[in-house]
């Protein structure tokens, strides 16, 4: 129920407030907000403390907020134009923080309790605790974001490559990324083998931008945030 949800809100902020910099509930969805040098801590107490017991790692991603909050997005071509449904005004807001930040979804089964953390990282050191020895799972997720993202998981037993192939150059998942990719592949038969080659992809536009009515768009009068 909304009660339990914001008695959890309100035990967590009280149990890591020095660990916080947000605790916000919007729509049932608990997010705290965590100081990224804080991350392992918090989430070892999360999972061992019994009032808590979030002994599920369900996904570990990164987010990239370059363009967040823009009404465009960053193509060759503008999106603005020949799309009806495209060119709904919004107010979205805008992100003046870090760009990046890693986001966790916690389980507890035993409380039957969802929570969300999300650490912002700087884009100069873009790094953060691996919590792989905290939950497994998060062996290949951390991975996947070094992968796409390029942020880098302090004492991961393995952090290597688990998507792209051997020798990529980039991080295709940053949104300053080309869609088409830098270079592309083929099979040489005179040389008898793989080569690299820059690619002749045409950049276009093929979908327009369309604005959803999902979580982003609630407005904040149903946000409830507790912050120092």
């Amino acid at each position: 129920s909304m009660t339990s949800i914001r008695e959890l809100q309100q035990e967590l902020w009280q149990d890591f407030s020095a660990w916080l910099v947000r605790c916000i509930l919007n729509k049932d969805e608990l997010t705290l907000e965590v100081a990224p040098e804080h991350i392992h801590v918090l989430c070892q107490q999360l999972r061992d403390q019994p009032v808590y017991d979030f002994a599920m790692l369900l996904d570990l991603c990164a987010v990239d907020y370059l363009h967040y909050g823009c009404s465009e997005w960053q193509t060759t071509s503008a999106t603005a134009s020949g799309f009806s449904r495209g060119v709904s005004p919004v107010n979205k807001s805008s992100h003046d923080g870090p760009r990046f930040a890693v986001v966790y979804h916690l389980l507890s089964l035993q409380h039957n309790k969802r929570l969300r953390l999300r650490a912002f990282i700087a884009e100069d050191e873009l790094s953060i605790a691996s919590v792989s020895d905290i939950w497994p799972a998060a062996n290949w997720y951390e991975r996947e974001a070094f992968d796409l993202f390029g942020i880098r998981f302090l004492g991961h037993p393995d952090l290597r490559r688990i998507l792209t192939d051997y020798g990529f150059i980039g991080h295709p998942f940053r949104k300053d990324f080309p869609v088409s990719g830098q270079v592309e592949a083929r099979y040489d038969a005179k040389a008898q083998r793989v080569i690299y080659e820059p690619v002749n992809i045409v950049p276009r536009v093929l979908m327009p931008k369309v604005i959803r009515h999902d979580n982003n768009w609630y407005s904040s009068t149903n946000t409830a945030e507790v912050k120092p």
